[in-house]
């Protein structure tokens, strides 16, 4: 079954910042050439609790979708990009995830395509949007209120506010106990509800995809989860370097 996987990676140094910005172009070549590969992404991330504009320039991260598990793990394992950013980074965190509904279009594509029927143990959310040019100042001053809520809620395992191109290309990354959990998070009546309204009534993104994974695994170790997602694999190439 097709798997995704997100990872991500802690910079503490200057260096290795000023390394990790440069990599959001210079890597995409060996990306593309990255076999058995179907999507990628390389990503930058917010501040604060993650779903800020301010951007964060010590963590950024590596999207991937591939053929199933088995691949993805032997892949990232063998990855010249995975490996350039794990031998530069301070911390590395890798989740693995299987969908089980995804609608809308990432670059023009969904490349999330259902694998699972169930939504079994974790939950994992992510919503990604190209923001309308237009309505900036109002996306982005409805922010600080959803991050405030999400970053409040005490079921929240772990979240993560990521993207693409600074302020225009946003991704909002989320993992939950269970489904109930999350669907009560939505639907309460706040700025994160006041916001989707918002969104549909104003059509606000240019492009957006909302999808909801099965978590499956996860190798090495971040600071910012709150509980225990899964049992920790055999942490390999993962390992982390500085769990601190």
């Amino acid at each position: 079954m097709a798997t995704t996987t997100l990872s991500l990676f802690r910079f503490d140094r200057t260096r290795a910042r000023l390394w990790a910005f440069a990599q959001m172009g210079l890597s995409r070549g060996a990306m593309g050439r990255t076999p058995g590969l179907a999507f990628w992404k390389l990503l930058g991330s917010g501040t604060g609790e993650g779903f800020t504009p301010v951007p964060n320039t010590g963590v950024y991260g590596i999207l991937c979708v591939w053929k199933d598990e088995v691949d993805a793990r032997t892949a990232i394992a063998a990855s010249k990009v995975h490996g350039r950013y794990r031998a530069m980074s301070d911390a590395q965190w890798t989740v693995y995830l299987q969908p089980t509904s995804s609608r809308g279009s990432w670059s023009a594509a969904n490349p999330f395509a259902q694998t699972h029927a169930g939504d079994d143990g974790p939950i994992a959310a992510m919503t990604r949007a190209t923001i309308k040019p237009s309505i900036l100042m109002k996306f982005w001053g409805r922010v600080p209120g959803i991050s405030k809520v999400i970053g409040a809620d005490p079921n929240v395992m772990f979240k993560i506010g990521v993207g693409e191109v600074p302020w225009f290309h946003q991704v909002t990354f989320s993992i939950w106990p269970d489904a109930a959990s999350m669907a009560n998070f939505a639907r309460k009546d706040g700025p994160h509800a006041q916001a989707i309204k918002a969104v549909r009534d104003g059509q606000w993104f240019s492009e957006e995809l909302y999808a909801r994974f099965n978590v499956t695994g996860q190798e090495g170790a971040w600071a910012d989860i709150r509980h225990p997602i899964l049992p920790l694999a055999d942490p390999g190439p993962l390992a982390l370097k500085d769990a601190s």
